[in-house]
């Protein structure tokens, strides 16, 4: 709210807002139009008894707009402020920062420590002709900081041409009047010094815009600086002194050893000390005989669930010989020197594409006694999912997956007081789940925290990453299927999957189901697994519609709400069936 006073300033008061804009219109006379005047005055009723209505006193002034319109005017006359003048400006932020175009930038007064009138000037390119019954709308416009707002003002208009303009002389002080007096060979080194001083700050000279311009830059640096993440940059230092320990005591010193290489692997080829850098070109070298191979065994494993080595966690002495030796060679050279080198794509769709992978996954009767781990490859891997695939295929058959990539990490849905007792203070106590896109973001965003991870994905077999973990193991244990049939997630999947069944399914329950297990399957059911189903939904849907408490309840389960035009007991229903899909072995189960 603006309050014009006696004395023809305005006083700004009610909420504080963080970006405001102050309009004045009045009429103005007929005749020519060159500038504004600002002045801003100090007023008991502002923070600090300055002159802006932050907390300190200050304010920020990012732009000075004014336009002239009068009846015969086919279009407003706006004016274009060239120049501008203050007889003060915080440092860094100049009043020729109001003139350009970006919002961030401004003209402030350091409100701490100013109580005293200041003014500023803004005169325009030329002059504007001014018809009869004319009338100017003037904006200050505070976009740079949150609620710097000027406090108390006063415009006034004039029509002088602009080089004539000059601010108001009071600012001028006592002091250097009398130093102007005084005959230049006769002032001190200090008189001079104050001169210049006052001439940097005040004058519009070559030096004060080449400031301004500089000023500006910077917060242009700094604004694309911000925007530009950070990223460590390590710098090789010199090598600390190692010596062999007589017994293993620090202080009984032996020969003075360096770092070296293991040249039964691959020499190095320098003769330089070696360092961190020389360590990675070493690993990654196409000549390396255990790189290649260990990271084609892992991805073996990831694909067949048992590695070409089964012991992907130990290649070393005590591991257990390739049971295909010569592909774990083939791979490993074509991965590091094939026509795509260290192309993981490439060489993931190489494997996934193999005759060897394609296999069906039906165990074949000769098979169960005399390879019953599939180390022969007889038919394709068949293995349950780990715990980050399974969440993840159940929120992309629902519909619900954020295929997003990057950013902090999220919070999905956690049982009450997991985090308590590893906690004692900040925001680890008291986990909360969040309530927007968070909630369905991969797995692998999810906050961890080594003493307190995810219940749900530890019962899968994740490890608590307390210790580096190469394998990980594969157990099956009635948990798990309590978690699938009820943890919060998998209900809520099992929800939205209903969903979808009932909107682009068809209109009877056959066709509704069977859609559904093609999501989840990719394949038809069989007459028997469809009958199953449906009498199964059946027997769901007559409970449902004998229990409406029991279905709001089953679909209410969740952040994401229930579609409204649904009934509630037959999308109880299908959520039951829709949780029973998403359950099924072959789903759970990598084939």
């Amino acid at each position: 709210t603006l309050t014009k006073l006696a004395d023809g300033t305005y006083l700004a008061g009610g909420q504080n807002p963080a970006h405001d804009t102050y309009t004045v219109v009045s009429r103005l006379p007929a005749g020519s139009f060159t500038g504004i005047l600002l002045e801003c005055f100090p007023d008991e009723s502002l923070p600090n008894e300055s002159l802006g209505r932050y907390p300190n006193g200050n304010f920020v002034l990012s732009r000075v707009e004014a336009e002239v319109t009068a009846p015969g005017l086919a279009e407003s006359l706006k004016a274009k402020f060239v120049r501008a003048e203050a007889t003060y400006s915080q440092k860094g932020w100049e009043i020729g920062l109001v003139l350009d175009d970006v919002p961030t930038n401004g003209w402030a007064v350091d409100g701490p420590s100013r109580r005293e009138t200041t003014s500023a000037m803004f005169l325009i390119d030329g002059a504007l002709t001014v018809p009869e019954n004319a009338t100017i709308t003037v904006r200050l416009k505070h976009e740079a900081l949150g609620q710097h707002n000027i406090g108390r003002f006063r415009l006034s208009f004039t029509s002088l041409p602009p080089g004539t303009v000059k601010l108001d002389g009071a600012k001028f002080p006592e002091a250097l009047k009398f130093i102007l007096e005084t005959s230049a060979k006769d002032r001190t080194a200090a008189q001079n010094a104050e001169l210049e001083t006052f001439f940097k700050a005040n004058v519009d000279s070559p030096l004060k815009q080449a400031e301004v311009a500089l000023a500006n830059l910077k917060k242009k640096h700094a604004s694309v600086a911000a925007s530009v993440a950070n990223v460590m940059v390590m710098q090789e230092g010199s090598p600390r002194e190692a010596f062999v320990l007589i017994r293993g005591e620090y202080d009984k010193r032996g020969d003075k050893v360096t770092a070296s290489l293991p040249s039964l692997f691959l020499s190095h080829p320098s003769d330089k000390p070696l360092n961190r850098l020389d360590l990675a070109k070493w690993i990654v070298d196409p000549a390396h005989p255990l790189t290649g191979r260990v990271w084609m065994n892992r991805l073996w494993e990831k694909f067949f669930g048992t590695g070409l080595v089964k012991t992907s966690e130990n290649l070393g002495s005590q591991s257990e010989f390739p049971s295909h030796p010569e592909l774990l060679d083939w791979l490993a050279v074509e991965f590091t020197q094939g026509a795509k080198p260290w192309d993981m794509k490439s060489i993931q769709k190489l494997i996934v594409m193999s005759a060897t992978y394609r296999q069906s996954s039906h165990q074949p009767q000769h098979g169960v006694n005399s390879d019953p781990e599939n180390r022969l490859l007889a038919y394709g891997p068949r293995f349950r999912l780990s715990a980050e695939m399974l969440r993840d295929q159940a929120l992309f058959a629902s519909g619900l997956l954020v295929e997003k990539q990057g950013g902090p990490s999220v919070r999905p849905y956690m049982p009450d007081g997991v985090w308590d007792e590893t906690s004692r203070y900040g925001d680890l106590r008291g986990y909360k789940h969040d309530t927007n896109d968070g909630l369905y973001r991969r797995t692998m965003y999810t906050i961890w925290k080594r003493t307190a991870a995810p219940p749900s994905m530890l019962l899968f077999d994740a490890p608590n990453r307390e210790i580096c973990t190469v394998k990980r193991s594969r157990t099956n244990t009635p948990l798990q299927a309590l978690t699938l049939l009820n943890e919060t997630t998998y209900i809520e999947s099992a929800r939205k999957l209903a969903e979808r069944m009932l909107l682009e399914g068809g209109v009877s329950p056959k066709d509704r189901l069977l859609l559904g297990f093609r999501w989840v399957t990719s394949r038809r059911p069989t007459e028997a697994e469809l009958a199953v189903l449906i009498e199964g939904f059946n027997l769901d849907f007559d409970r449902m519609k004998t229990h409406p408490e029991l279905a709001k309840q089953i679909v209410s389960t969740g952040e994401s709400k229930a579609n409204a035009s649904l009934d509630a007991s037959e999308l109880a229903a299908y959520t039951l069936t829709a949780n029973v899909l998403l359950n099924l072995d072959e789903v759970v189960t990598r084939e």
